[in-house]
């Protein structure tokens, strides 16, 4: 036997016979230690995720349950955030245009409340209320390598009707307005195109890719940097402000110098 043994240590196929198995072993070891660490891991998420719930519900029930409920269900004047998705929430928040001061025909755009982490938690809370748009990503809202010029035909599409063709926003009707664009962040243009708000309709990821939604924010953006050549811009608002102030201010200067020569004349 040990005769057997000593002649199969010297055959050709041990050795490789050998480096295969003490590979195969590290494989096995390999990933039962990956998969205890992966469990682990997801259980830390799940157990950060449901602190964070915890704490998106405390802030909920202080400063937006008595509009829409203890469970986000919607009351006389606020709508149901059931199914609104954590992107509504961090627009809506994160703008300062909730929690709403007092009713009215548009959440005004107002000094933020609460911290970004705050804002998380409550976005966290109302999205685990039902599924709807996320908060997107670091990634999903790099408009770097995005198509400018596609950018600005999709705004002058789809936008521009109502916030202007330079994004500096416009009035609509019932009180309502367009909101200027040009100090929102990426984030929050993205989300409003996700989620409507206010007026706005809903531009799902079918409807406007998010290549399209990236190329809308890198013009958006680009308007912003653009200086006013002309000098005075009159908000961009175009050419009913611009007649507007020539008439007023032109034609009001051009009067008053015609009287002050007559007087001057007699």
């Amino acid at each position: 036997t040990v005769k057997t043994l000593a002649m199969r240590r010297r055959h050709r196929a041990a050795a490789p016979m050998l480096v295969l198995l003490t590979l195969a072993l590290i494989g096995v070891l390999y990933a039962a230690a990956g998969s205890a660490t992966s469990a682990q891991a997801s259980s830390d998420a799940r157990g950060a995720n449901a602190e964070l719930i915890k704490q998106g519900q405390q802030l909920f029930a202080e400063g937006c349950s008595s509009c829409h409920g203890l469970g986000a269900q919607g009351g006389p004047e606020a709508p149901t955030l059931i199914g609104v998705g954590s992107a509504a929430v961090d627009f809506q928040v994160s703008t300062g245009r909730m929690p709403l001061a007092a009713p009215g025909a548009q959440a005004p755009q107002k000094p933020v409340i609460y911290n970004d982490e705050e804002i998380a938690a409550l976005a966290a809370f109302v999205a685990s209320l039902g599924p709807g748009p996320q908060i997107p990503t670091d990634e999903e809202i790099n408009y770097q390598d995005a198509n400018l010029a596609e950018g600005g035909e999709l705004f002058r599409t789809n936008c521009s009707q109502c916030h202007n063709f330079t994004g500096e926003g416009g009035a609509l009707s019932n009180g309502a307005y367009a909101p200027n664009l040009m100090n929102a962040t990426p984030r929050q243009i993205y989300e409003a195109m996700l989620t409507g708000p206010e007026n706005m309709p809903v531009f799902s990821n079918e409807t406007l890719t998010p290549e399209n939604k990236r190329a809308i924010i890198k013009y958006i953006q680009h308007m912003d940097e653009q200086p006013d050549y002309g000098g005075w811009g009159i908000g961009s608002l175009g050419p009913v402000t611009e007649g507007l102030f020539i008439w007023v201010i032109g034609i009001g200067l051009m009067i008053g110098a015609a009287v002050w020569i007559g007087a001057r004349v007699r």
